[in-house]
């Protein structure tokens, strides 16, 4: 006895398990992801899942042009041409990365998606693809099979079903049941191989073969003798074919019963799925069974051991599937047979299968044929009018299939249906259009299928005009117009007019149109011979329409009318004067509106005085009124004139002056009346230049200059003046202002000294600028010179006295052309000049002095320029010699490091080594019997300020470090004008300056180096100089170890925005034969894809179609439309952000012939 014991559980998914075979691995062909070896294009690849998306990324980093993508199904079949509702595509990319990303997606999955599918990605001279596969499977029950095969018997007439519901009971019940017979199957292959090449596509057509390439090759290959093989007894067959749904079994006989075979689809081997788990729960013993097969069924919740006594002798096979993909493929091993089952097979099994023994193989090829399609909705019959629009429709059982259409026995297609006919299809709708119905369409309509059949009837009849609007009678007076309208159903029916029975014909003054459905009869200028009845007779029926033209006659007689004449004068001004100014130079023209009847007379004055010669007279076309020009105004063509036109008297003056101002007046008479308007004219100009431009007074580099406004301002205010200057010999004149400076008085600076220089004006109005004042005489700008120095008595008599002195001791670029002394009395305030020249020493004796009195003189310096600059120096003098004293701080001084020397004409005061004590007022006193007088002497000894205190750093930041100080406690006895700071690196101890005559107290030491230790040291400064000796700090230099400067990432602007239309589509009409255009404007960021549509039908590469993109605007060019072209145009715009549609109407017209008969005289 042969005992076996088997041990199985069963959970929620499926697996399979041989006891004679290696384990599968998790994913077989066809039902998990499958990715090709990555070639250097993709990034991502699609997966085989049973999800409805498939995304696919490629990296365009090195590519030069954009990838093109392309999604197949099979072989060849490009799914780009399928896309709509079923089938989606979308195409991003991102910038950033610079990756492409494709998705598809399949909308409402159906058992036709199901087979391999294949993407492929070109650049230039790249190109890149991957494989992947779908399979579309119902959902799986609560239970699994588990099938126990005998491996002597090779097909199964019984199964047993082994019910878990009698093991509580601890019973088994066996139930047995026929097999039922399968229907004897078509060898398509048999059939095409006598079949003619002719009729190979309808033969797949009717048997459900969609890869006619591979039919072909098949075929090719079946003709082909095979040869002998050692390690085949019986190799496979050429080619199988199977209908959806079913399975197949490929079966090979080996030479050697125990050598392996390995089982490829499309180059991929089969492998059987993983390892499952035994759970022993429950264990049964079974007697030996003799049957061919067990069949046993379960449950989710109950695990299963199974101990097999005495079973049989046979080979046992036992099969554990693992989930419903894994359970469709069966390897069977029965002595020297290999077989290959595929259970329900789908359109992912149509592929080439080879079985490989060793070195040797065998190929054979699968093709699934799909079921029948069949017609599920049936063609009605229509009945309709000539001109109107027929749709059939019929409905199938799956989408995209194949229908053919006929009437009559003939069939219709895309080349033989022309214009006429038109064939949709929208999903399992096929729908056959016959636009503009005709007579000749009348019969029967087919539509066949591979599983079905339908026809209609379509029944056309004339169709009846309406009429819409009738004409109608019309009353209308002599030289008026008469409109005869009427409107029909049809637009393209023509007529014919006619009048008292007789046909009207075209002329100039009649007109006959026929726009749309509207026929009218235009008569201008209506006469009495144009009345009678009218009628409109529709070419082509039995119809028409009439109305009477009645002519109404009126009589008028003439009675003249009588107004008096009246002015409108209006000028525009305010307070009710009528004032009008011109500029000078500029044209006037003021239109005076006159009315009257009959037509007046009117005259122009100027002042009050009336001339009594008239120089012309005229008469206006128009309005009959007659115009005279007095003399005052000179000539009618002339500068000053009078013109008219209509009801319109013109005054003129062309390039007005000043003598042009001043009161005018018109008059108009007729028998009725009389009417009289008053103007004041007033001429403005631009003012005349300034006058008297004048230099009074000059500086180092600058210099006063004054004029007057100027003797008439151009009859506007004077706003201000504009000033230029110019060095004397140079052509070129300089803006010295460009704002209107108001004074007229003005400082010009930023010139060069020792230079001459002219200055001239300009004058500004409201009206413009004047002309250039004369110019200024030269003037040149100087430095003042200083005083004399040194100025003493050097001798002195009874009436004269002697002085002298020393060149002042900074003189100017003018030079000194001289000297002027001048005297007054002690207590008076007037000098006198003591010399009438200038002196050119410097020395000069006074003459003619009062005898007895003090005298101060004082010594004047006369320069080139003329200014002068006065300084006083006041001495005694008498007889006898005076008495000299020196006082300090009003102390007679009694320190003995200051001396004194006192001669004759002069006392010195000295100090051999000035100090800090010296400093203080000095009080010389002289003093002559009675008499004295005492000048002061002010003496401030200064020297070096102390080293400023407290200093410290306050702050470090980054590069920089803050310092500051309070000010030295000695200044020096003088003002400390600055402090000079200093840096030292600890590293090099060399001292670097870092600032000089720093006026404040604090500072900041820039463009330090981190984590150094430098020294600061400050002096003070005075007018003495530095500081003898600094005050200095000391200071780790180490910012914080995090301080480092991290600038923010640029943040690029993100302009994305979904599609958006800035400009709609607008419906047309346009005519048959003529090409046409619609256009729209679309903005996006990224750019959007554009789609272009006809009754919701994208528009593929039809040469008829150009569509055009620039900058957004997008253009719709169609060539020669024709009637069949008319519709519902729509435009969509798709990114990744969202999409937005526009869509419009247009309309064909068919081209009406129109023409015109010449007419009898």
């Amino acid at each position: 006895m042969c005992c076996a014991q088997i041990t199985f559980s069963c959970f929620n998914s499926y697996f399979s398990y041989s006891l004679h075979s290696t384990p599968i691995t998790d994913h077989l062909p066809g039902e998990g992801p499958q990715l090709s070896e990555l070639t250097g294009l993709f990034v991502l690849r699609p997966e085989s899942v049973t999800d409805i998306t498939f995304v696919a990324k490629v990296d365009s980093s090195n590519l030069i042009k954009r990838p093109v993508m392309k999604w197949l199904k099979g072989k060849w079949l490009d799914l780009g041409s399928k896309a709509g509702k079923h089938l989606q595509f979308k195409e991003s990319y991102d910038r950033n990365t610079k990756i492409y990303t494709y998705e598809m997606s399949i909308i409402k999955v159906v058992d036709g998606d199901a087979g391999g599918y294949r993407c492929e990605v070109t650049s230039k001279d790249k190109c890149d693809s991957c494989t992947f596969e779908v399979s579309v499977q119902g959902r799986s029950g609560d239970r699994h099979l588990i099938t126990l095969l005998s491996s002597s018997i090779r097909r199964i007439h019984h199964y047993y079903v082994l019910s878990f519901s009698g093991l509580a009971r601890s019973s088994v019940h066996y139930s047995f049941a026929a097999q039922r017979k399968e229907e004897p199957e078509v060898d398509v292959w048999e059939i095409l191989k006598n079949a003619k090449p002719c009729d190979y596509e309808k033969i797949a057509f009717q048997y459900g073969i969609t890869d006619l390439r591979g039919m072909l090759k098949r075929l090719k290959k079946m003709k082909a003798e095979s040869k002998k093989s050692d390690a085949f007894l019986k190799k496979l067959d050429p080619a199988y074919s199977v209908d959806k749904g079913q399975k197949i079994h490929l079966t090979v006989e080996v030479a050697d019963p125990d050598v392996p075979v390995k089982w490829f689809k499309n180059g991929q081997e089969i492998k059987p799925s993983a390892n499952w788990q035994d759970v022993p729960d429950l264990e049964f013993s079974f007697p030996c069974i003799s049957t061919e097969h067990l069949i046993i069924i379960l449950s989710r919740s109950l695990s299963l051991s199974l101990s097999l006594t005495s079973f049989l002798l046979y080979p046992t096979r036992i099969i554990f599937p693992r989930h419903p993909s894994a359970s469709r493929y069966v390897f069977e091993s029965v002595g020297n047979k290999r077989t290959l089952t595929i259970n329900k097979c789908n359109l992912s099994d149509d592929a080439a299968y080879e079985c490989v023994v060793g070195e040797e193989k065998c190929f054979t090829e699968v093709f699934v044929k799909e079921p029948p399609i069949t017609i599920t909705k049936l063609l009605d019959d229509v009945h309709t009018v000539v001109g109107e629009r027929v749709e059939f429709e019929v409905e199938v059982s799956e989408e995209g299939a194949n229908v053919i259409w006929m009437k009559d026995g003939v069939e219709l297609n895309r080349d033989t249906a022309g214009s006429k006919y038109r064939l949709k299809k929208d999903g399992k709708r096929h729908i056959l259009i016959i636009n503009e119905a005709t007579k000749e369409d009348i019969g029967t309509y087919y539509v066949y299928t591979n599983g079905g059949e339908s026809k209609a009837e379509l029944e056309v009849e004339d169709k009846e005009l309406e009429v819409l609007q009738n004409i109608a009678d019309l009353t209308v007076k002599a030289s008026e117009q008469a409109v005869f309208k009427c409107e029909v159903s049809d637009e393209k029916v023509t007529g014919k007019w006619f009048k008292d029975g007789v046909e009207v014909e075209a002329s100039d003054r009649i007109k006959i149109s026929h726009i749309g459905r509207i026929h009218k009869l235009t008569i201008n200028d209506v006469k009495a011979s144009d009345a009678g009845d009218y009628t409109f007779v529709p070419d082509g029926y039995a119809l028409s329409l009439s109305a009477k033209l009645n002519f109404l006659e009126i009589k008028i007689e003439y009675v003249p009318r009588q107004d008096p004449p009246k002015i409108f004068l209006d000028t525009g001004s305010s307070g009710g004067k009528n004032n009008i100014t011109v500029v000078a130079g500029n044209k006037l023209r003021l239109d005076v509106q006159i009315t009257g009847e009959p037509a007046p007379t009117v005259c122009w004055m100027k002042g009050d005085q009336v001339r009594k010669n008239w120089l012309s007279s005229f008469t206006s076309h128009h309005t009959r009124v007659r115009y005279f020009i007095c003399s005052v105004l000179s000539e009618a063509e002339g500068r000053v004139r009078v013109e008219s036109e209509k009801n319109v008297c013109s005054f003129v003056i062309e390039g007005a002056e000043k003598a042009d101002e001043g009161q005018y007046s018109i008059t108009v008479t007729n028998p009725v009346g009389e009417d009289k308007a008053d103007l004041f004219v007033r001429v403005v100009d631009v003012p005349n230049p300034p006058e008297n431009v004048k230099c009074t007074s000059v500086g180092e580099d600058s210099a006063i200059i004054t004029w007057d406004p100027p003797a008439f301002d151009g009859g506007v205010a004077v706003k201000g003046y504009l000033m230029e200057r110019k060095k004397i010999g140079s052509p070129r004149w300089t803006k010295l202002n460009f704002d209107v400076y108001e004074s007229t008085t003005y400082e010009a600076k930023k010139m060069i000294e020792g230079v001459l220089y002219e200055m001239r004006v300009f004058a500004v109005n409201g009206i413009g600028i004047s002309q250039p004042s004369a110019s200024s005489k030269p003037f040149m700008p100087i430095a003042p010179t200083s005083e004399p120095t040194r100025l003493t008595v050097h001798d002195v008599t009874d009436s004269t006295c002697a002085l002298k002195w020393l060149p002042p001791e900074k003189i100017g670029a003018g030079g000194i052309d001289g000297y002027i002394i001048e005297y007054c009395k002690e207590g008076s305030d007037q000098w006198v000049r003591a010399n009438e020249e200038p002196v050119g020493n410097i020395h000069y004796r006074v003459k003619g002095l009062p005898v007895g009195e003090k005298i101060k003189p004082a010594l004047e310096i006369l320069m080139y320029s003329g200014l002068d600059i006065m300084f006083s120096n006041h001495l005694g003098s008498g007889k006898p010699r005076p008495v000299v004293t020196w006082y300090k701080d009003g102390v007679p001084m009694e320190d003995r490091t200051v001396g004194t020397r006192t001669s004759e004409v002069d006392t010195i005061l000295f100090i051999r080594s000035a100090e800090r004590v010296h400093s203080g007022k000095y009080t010389l006193s002289v003093q002559i019997e009675n008499m004295s007088d005492s000048a002061d002497i002010h003496i401030q000894v200064v020297e070096k300020p102390g080293p400023p205190i407290a200093v410290h750093v306050t702050d470090i930041w980054g590069f920089n470090a803050a310092l500051e100080w309070k000010p030295p406690k000695d200044d020096g006895n003088c003002e400390i004008i600055g402090y000079t700071i200093q840096k030292a690196d600890k590293k090099t101890k060399e001292w670097f300056t870092v600032y000089e005559h720093n006026r404040r107290p604090s500072c900041t030491v820039s463009d330090l180096v981190m984590g150094n230790e430098y020294s600061f040291r400050v002096f003070s400064e005075n007018i003495c100089g530095l500081s003898d000796e600094p005050v200095c700090v000391l200071n780790v230099f180490t910012p914080c170890p995090g301080l480092l400067y991290n600038p923010s990432p640029y943040k690029e602007m993100d302009v994305s925005s979904c599609p958006k239309f800035t400009a709609p589509l607008v419906d047309r009409s346009v005519i048959a034969g003529y090409s046409a255009a619609i256009s729209c404007a679309v903005r996006g960021n990224p750019k959007p894809k554009i789609i272009w549509m006809k009754n919701r039908m994208i528009l593929g590469e039809d040469p008829k179609f150009l569509m055009q993109n620039n900058q957004g605007v997008l253009t719709l060019n169609i060539r020669k439309p024709s009637l069949f072209d008319g519709g519902r145009y729509s435009c969509r715009a798709i990114n990744d952000l969202g999409e937005d549609e526009v869509e419009c109407t247009l309309e064909v017209r068919g081209m009406s012939m129109q023409f015109s008969l010449p007419t009898t005289m």
